[in-house]
C-alpha cells in the first residue's frame, strides 16, 4: 500500500515528506487517521481526498488534530476527507470491535502486544484490566482462553463500547465491563482479586502502581507498562525493569522486559511482566 500511495503522491508531496507522512498513518477499519507534520498542514486536504480516492476499503479521512489527553485518552479529530463518522469497525485476531476512535482511546499498533498478552494468560485465571479501553485486551484474551476479565474504564463512552464488543463475540471466558475509576473500583469490589494486572497507562502508572498491587493476589502477575528515554533502543529492556524496582514496594521477581513501541525520538512505550508477592 505505501508504494502504491507514494506515486499518487508525486507532484503533491516530496519523497522526504512522503516517508515523515507514512509513519503517522493508521487505517481502523473504515477510517483512516493521520498525524500530520506541521511542515505539512497547508496540504492536508489535498492528502486526505487523494488518500480516500486511493484506499479503496477507507470511507472517512481524519487529521488528529491534537495529542491523545485527559482521564478519558481521548483526542480532536478533523475530517479531511469523505464521512464525518467516527465509528467503525475493526477485526483482530478473530474478533469484531465496534470503535469510536474519537470518544475513546484506541491504537492498532497494539495488537502484538494484545496478542502476546493472551498467550500468557492461563485458563481460569481472573484478570484485572485497569484501564481497559472498548475491551480490546480483554476480548482478545478471553476469546483464547477460559479466563475472567474486569475490563475497567472511566471513560463512559469506552465502558459502553465494551459491553457491545463482548456481546459481538464468541469467547472461552467472560469478559465484565465496569465504568468507573480503577482506583475507586479496586478500592470498593476489587481487593486481592486478581491473578494477572494490566496497567496500559504508560503516562501514569505510578501514579497507579499501589492500587495494581492492592487488587493483586498475594502471589500474582503485573505487565507495567511505562515511557523510557533511551539513548540506544537495546537499553530499554534494562532501563524499565530498573524503574519499575525503583517505585515498587512489595516483592518481584522481573520475568521480562521489552519495548511496545516507540512514542518519539529516543522514547519509547515499554512494558515489564513482573511477579510479585505479598
Amino acid at each position: 500500500m505505501t508504494k502504491m500511495l507514494k506515486q499518487a503522491m508525486v507532484g503533491i508531496l516530496t519523497e522526504s515528506e512522503a516517508e515523515e507522512l507514512y509513519g503517522a498513518f493508521d487505517q481502523i477499519g473504515n477510517i483512516i487517521i493521520l498525524r500530520v507534520p506541521d511542515s505539512l498542514l497547508s496540504k492536508r486536504k489535498i492528502i486526505g481526498e487523494v488518500l480516500l480516492d486511493k484506499v479503496k476499503t477507507a470511507k472517512s479521512v481524519y487529521c488528529q488534530s491534537s495529542p491523545v489527553e485527559g482521564d478519558y485518552r481521548i483526542r480532536k479529530l478533523e475530517l479531511l476527507a469523505g464521512d464525518d463518522k467516527t465509528e467503525t469497525e475493526y477485526k483482530e485476531h478473530g474478533c469484531r470491535f465496534i470503535v469510536d476512535v474519537e470518544k475513546t482511546f484506541f491504537s492498532p499498533r497494539l495488537s502484538t502486544e494484545r496478542e502476546r498478552i493472551a498467550e500468557l494468560i492461563k485458563d481460569e485465571e481472573v484478570i484485572i484490566n485497569m484501564f481497559g479501553g472498548v475491551g480490546m485486551f480483554s476480548i482478545v484474551a478471553a476469546k483464547k482462553k477460559r479466563c475472567h476479565v474486569y475490563n475497567i474504564d472511566i471513560n463512559p463512552d469506552a465502558a459502553r463500547l465494551c459491553s457491545t464488543n463482548i456481546q459481538l463475540n464468541k469467547l472461552k471466558g467472560t469478559v465484565e465491563s465496569i465504568e468507573g475509576d480503577a482506583a475507586k473500583v479496586i478500592e470498593e469490589r476489587l481487593l486481592e482479586a486478581g491473578d494477572r494486572v494490566l496497567m496500559l497507562l504508560p503516562e501514569r502508572s505510578d501514579e497507579f502502581l499501589e492500587y495494581a498491587i492492592k487488587t493483586a493476589k498475594k502471589k500474582s502477575v503485573i505487565h507495567y507498562y511505562c515511557h523510557i528515554h533511551a539513548e540506544k533502543k537495546d537499553q530499554v529492556s534494562t532501563l524499565a525493569p530498573q524503574h519499575f524496582l525503583g517505585v515498587v514496594n512489595v516483592k518481584s521477581e522481573i520475568l521480562g522486559a521489552k519495548i511496545v513501541r516507540p512514542v518519539g525520538p529516543r522514547f519509547y512505550q515499554a512494558v515489564v511482566d513482573a511477579a510479585i508477592s505479598k
